[in-house]
């Protein structure tokens, strides 16, 4: 904003109030839980992203849960996903600037521009991924607690503020006009690669009901 403006004053002195956003006679406004529609919600505060209840969200894969904010009415976007031990979502890809930032778990991510070769990047929490514009992401769990992580950006569900070549659903598969690439779509690579992470550790891959050739029994 400073650079923007280049006034001090206008930043740090001014009085104005966005009233429709922050009326000051609203005494549970940092305490109100705000209103949920399936996997958007809309709140002005959130005190414990660890805990707070997620919605399933089957389409991303993993099994994963989810929630998509609109804080307080602002341009800023952001949402908390988790997905259980043993698994890893469906790759997919958007626009520049999103942040994700571990907040619980152990794993990796796999990242490629189109018709390039995967990068891999270890987290664990407090750890913060930055996938580069319109590169393919991939988010693996081979540790030993359920993974969840909040990614804050440009653009919430509610006000689409700059263009970031997003319009394209990142939920839906690239054959069918989206960005993701699905399970039976994905190199087989990349699945064998994950077994042999969790092999190491002595952990169990828990995706044979998504992944047609993953080799492990999930009632072992």
């Amino acid at each position: 904003m400073m650079n923007l403006f280049h006034n001090l004053d206008f930043v740090f002195a001014n009085d104005f109030i966005f009233s429709d956003r922050f009326p000051p006679e609203e005494e549970d406004y940092f305490s109100s839980k705000g209103q949920v529609w399936g996997l958007k919600m809309s709140v002005n505060f959130v005190p414990n992203t660890w805990d707070m209840p997620l919605q399933v969200w089957n389409e991303r894969g993993a099994g994963g849960r989810h929630v998509n904010f609109d804080l307080a009415g602002n341009v800023m976007g952001s949402h908390i996903s988790e997905f259980p031990v043993g698994r890893y979502k469906k790759a997919h890809r958007h626009g520049p600037g999103a942040h994700v930032t571990i907040l619980s778990g152990q794993g990796y991510s796999l990242l490629w521009p189109e018709h390039g070769e995967p990068t891999r990047v270890d987290w664990k929490p407090g750890s913060v991924v930055v996938p580069p514009s319109q590169w393919f992401h991939q988010h693996f769990n081979s540790g030993a607690d359920p993974a969840r992580y909040l990614a804050l950006r440009w653009n919430s569900w509610r006000y689409n503020f700059v263009a970031l070549g997003d319009d394209k659903p990142i939920e839906v598969s690239v054959k069918d006009g989206g960005t993701q690439i699905e399970y039976e779509d994905e190199d087989p690579k990349i699945h064998e690669y994950f077994e042999s992470c969790l092999h190491k550790v002595g952990a169990t891959c828990r995706m044979n009901s998504m992944v047609p050739w993953c080799t492990r029994n999930e009632a072992e």
